[in-house]
């Protein structure tokens, strides 16, 4: 297994991590252990977490996917074999629940890092990220930006200080950001340079076959800033699995269960996987593994989050690592993107 440096940070992580939001809903506390296990034996030694998981997010469940991590943690004894990287909410999003509705103040960031380290059975979490931003702004698959002078947002320089101080106090050891925008991530960078604050070691966005906007500003911010990708839904919610192609809803798989998970289910997108598919089945490869290893070749990624409810699914994913692709199924791959580029913001 690869492992890449965590930006400016003494840290490196594998090429795959682990992602965790389906434990808890999904997947039972044993299925969710013995994922971990397959993971570690792989040489993955990274794993993400949010206190808002899993998904998706019910005041029933929140915090359990921290929760089955921290037994884990117990049980294995295996904390310094992990970077453990977990995320503090922002506003809305109905989590009226947590915390009275979750804020990126230094007050609501203070008593997420308790509640996630308690439940994480550790001491520390080597990257605490800010799961998206306190402001109006475009995220979680919105393209267009409307300024709203009004907003009651959280300034980042509050955030970032409240960060800063948990990194003193030694709860945290690195910060990262998650979903944010070109603005968002300089305005963090350069807050950071500017006041003597720690800097953002990484950023988590969607990043896939099916929406690679990341591309269009943030890649140029992650190499010349060392503010390498975390890629988050490499695999679009497993429609890049092909499993959905035909209008098929595999029973057990996420969008079959739950109706809140669009954002790659448009009806054009089934064609546009189908030629993925084609692509992927003229040169021996699986479409999965062909996603994956399309993502773990960019070079602004630092890790690709792999998720699975299977450990036959997490098995091919970290698959992805060991496949190289050469620059015949590259050019494919553009081609491809060229005709249908950003179908799934």
């Amino acid at each position: 297994m690869q492992h890449r440096p965590l930006g400016h940070t003494d840290l490196s992580v594998s090429l795959i991590c682990l992602g965790t939001m389906t434990f808890g809903e999904q997947n039972t506390e044993a299925e969710a252990h013995a994922q971990l296990d397959r993971a570690l034996a792989a040489g993955i030694n990274f794993v993400d977490a949010a206190e808002m998981y899993p998904v998706p997010p019910r005041a029933e469940t929140q915090g359990r996917t921290e929760s089955y991590i921290g037994s884990w943690l117990k049980k294995t004894g295996r904390r310094d074999d992990i970077v453990l990287a977990s995320k503090v909410a922002g506003p809305g999003n109905g989590l009226g629940y947590l915390r009275g509705g979750p804020r990126l103040t230094a007050t609501h960031i203070a008593q997420a890092v308790e509640d996630s380290l308690r439940r994480l059975n550790t001491d520390v979490i080597d990257l605490y990220q800010v799961h998206w931003p306190d402001r109006n702004t475009n995220f979680f698959g919105q393209l267009g930006y409307t300024h709203d002078p009004d907003e009651d947002a959280t300034p980042i320089e509050e955030t970032l200080t409240a960060l800063a101080r948990l990194v003193e106090q030694g709860k945290i050891r690195h910060i990262g950001l998650s979903n944010e925008t070109p603005w968002g991530a300089m305005r963090y960078l350069h807050l950071a340079e500017t006041l003597g604050l720690p800097r953002p070691a990484s950023i988590q966005n969607p990043y896939s076959l099916l929406n690679r906007s990341f591309e269009a500003g943030l890649a140029e911010v992650a190499h010349r800033e060392g503010l390498g990708l975390l890629a988050y839904s490499p695999l679009a919610f497993g429609v890049l699995s092909g499993k959905y192609l035909g209008g098929k809803r595999p029973a057990g798989a996420r969008i079959t269960l739950f109706e809140r998970f669009q954002r790659y289910n448009a009806p054009y997108v089934d064609g546009i996987v189908a030629q993925y598919a084609t692509l992927a089945a003229e040169h021996g490869l699986s479409l999965t593994q062909m996603a994956l290893a399309y993502v773990n070749s960019r070079g602004f990624v630092t890790s690709n989050i792999i998720g699975a409810t299977t450990l036959e699914q997490l098995d091919e994913d970290i698959g992805s690592a060991e496949i190289n692709l050469d620059d015949t199924v590259l050019a494919a791959i553009e081609r491809i993107h060229e005709q249908h580029p950003y179908p799934c913001p």
